[in-house]
């Protein structure tokens, strides 16, 4: 029997999850105090090490100032904007998303300040102000990473997370899960499940990610099943049985035990900004924005295309003429390698990569993908006896793909995009995966940054889908940087 509802708190108390947030900022306040401190301190030792100098202003007495007084001043005003939003729960430990919010808020304080000196005829040192803003700055994006990365270590060990029950029907209860166990990061770990119909027997579960998780108890008992797990979170999927009126007095009752309530409507893979939150007749609903398709092939990222190839061909030309030389030297066959790959609309184009395997590796293909399975889609073999030995090394570091900037120049291929696929891939597509034809195959993307040959069939088709339809320059920005990171290290290549 499910218990008596709880009557409503007078003065809530705050939930675990929130409890956290509360630590975890002050933990923000402290370190963020201290790298501004040092900033701006340092910013006045070296600027005006050899002389006082003090700040002239009508409006300060003939003296002026010193420079403490404005250093006081720029501290705590510095820290006054950082509290407008960095430190909230909904950007707090989100990457670069926290990181932009730095930024801003750091520029937004120093272009006031200038304002503010011209408006009022206040003459501080520009050289100051150019010492305390890259160092300030970059001593808070440093502090705020080194901050997720402690956090991201003890989620990882099963620390610091919330306890999770999923309510919804066994299908989208599952979902759901499934997706909380990619990201051990989010900080959730699921205790059970309750699904319309309840238990079965005593010990009935449900598989998710080769975990079993318990199936507690029925939908139509959600507080029973929080007080026999002690939860902090109830996240409720699609479920039959729970009218409006239910989840809103379900509200009430979590609020009274500092339980949170997340409502889960099964959308995976769709970006923030795709998502729009209104009111309709009195309901929340979630708007959703179309895919990008029509922006992933704009002129805009065709300019960025263009420019960021000629300035990488640039920069990696000692690279390739090395390579070269090293691939023609120690094994027979040309430079280049060229094969079909279908691009934009099924449109077929040649690819141009150097050459890591030796030259009768495409009639040895039918043999090894029949001894392998018979998989056609994405095959990957860890140790392609094809590969020469310099083939495995520029392969570790994706050195092999550089030539596919000249590529990205005649516009067969983008920077970024969905990974070019060879005709008997997209011959066994049907027409979710064929949405991937859609943009242009790119140089790398999501599939790249992911786990790159590691990754299943059915996550790397996933993570372009997901690219395609949440396509945005910045996007595209963020994965180029975790590319490169990701080459130096030559994980889950060859």
């Amino acid at each position: 029997m499910a218990p008596e509802p709880l009557p409503p708190a007078v003065l809530r108390s705050r939930s675990a999850r929130e409890r956290r947030h509360a630590k975890y900022a002050r933990q923000l306040i402290f370190s963020d105090s201290i790298i501004i401190c040092l900033s701006i301190g340092s910013a006045q030792i070296l600027r005006f090490w050899d002389q006082p100098v003090r700040v002239d202003s009508p409006w300060a007495p003939s003296a002026g100032f010193g420079y403490t007084a404005v250093s006081c001043l720029l501290a705590v005003l510095w820290m006054g904007f950082l509290s407008l939003g960095s430190r909230s729960a909904k950007v707090a430990g989100r990457g670069l998303e926290e990181y932009a919010v730095l930024v801003a808020a750091t520029l937004q304080l120093f272009g006031l300040a200038a304002i503010a000196s011209m408006l009022f005829h206040v003459d501080v040192s520009r050289g100051y102000l150019a010492i305390a803003l890259p160092l300030g700055l970059t001593g808070l994006v440093v502090n705020r990473w080194a901050w997720r990365r402690h956090t991201a270590r003890i989620r990882r060990r099963g620390l610091d997370q919330d306890r999770l029950l999923i309510v919804g029907t066994a299908v989208s209860a599952h979902d759901v899960a499934t997706e909380f166990a990619k990201d051990p990061w989010a900080g959730y770990q699921i205790v059970g499940i309750c699904t319309p119909e309840g238990p079965a027997q005593v010990d009935s579960s449900i598989a998710v990610d080769g975990q079993q998780i318990p199936v507690v108890g029925m939908s139509q008992a959600i507080l029973d099943a929080v007080h026999r797990t002690g939860v902090h979170t109830v996240a409720l999927a699609a479920t039959h049985g729970l009218r409006p009126v239910d989840v809103r007095r379900l509200m009430w009752e979590l609020d009274a035990l500092q339980v949170d309530l997340m409502l889960a409507p099964g959308m995976i893979d769709i970006a923030d900004r795709r998502l729009h939150s209104r009111p309709v007749a009195g309901m929340a609903m979630f708007e959703v924005v179309k895919p990008q398709y029509s922006q992933a092939n704009s002129l805009i990222k065709r300019g960025f295309d263009i420019s960021f190839a000629l300035v990488a061909l640039l920069l990696v030309s000692p690279v390739m003429v090395a390579t070269a030389l090293a691939v023609r030297l120690t094994s027979p066959g040309p430079t280049f390698y060229r094969s079909e790959r279908i691009g934009m609309d099924g449109a077929p184009f040649r690819m141009t990569k150097f050459r890591s395997m030796y030259v009768d590796a495409e009639s040895r293909m039918p043999a090894l993908i029949a001894a392998n399975g018979g998989d056609v889609l994405f095959f990957k073999m860890k140790d392609d006896p094809r590969v020469t030995r310099v083939g495995k090394l520029i392969r570790k570091f994706s050195i092999d793909e550089l030539p596919q900037f000249f590529d990205v120049l005649r516009g067969t291929m983008s920077v970024v995009g969905p990974r070019p696929q060879v005709r008997r891939e997209v011959d066994s597509y049907d027409d979710l995966v064929s949405r991937r034809l859609t943009v242009k195959p790119g140089l790398t993307g999501l599939w790249q940054i992911s786990g790159r040959s590691d990754l299943a069939v059915e996550d790397a088709v996933r993570l372009d889908l997901t690219y395609v339809e949440n396509w945005s320059l910045y996007r595209d920005l963020i994965i180029i940087v975790k590319t490169v990171r990701t080459v130096l290290l030559g994980s889950g290549a060859y």
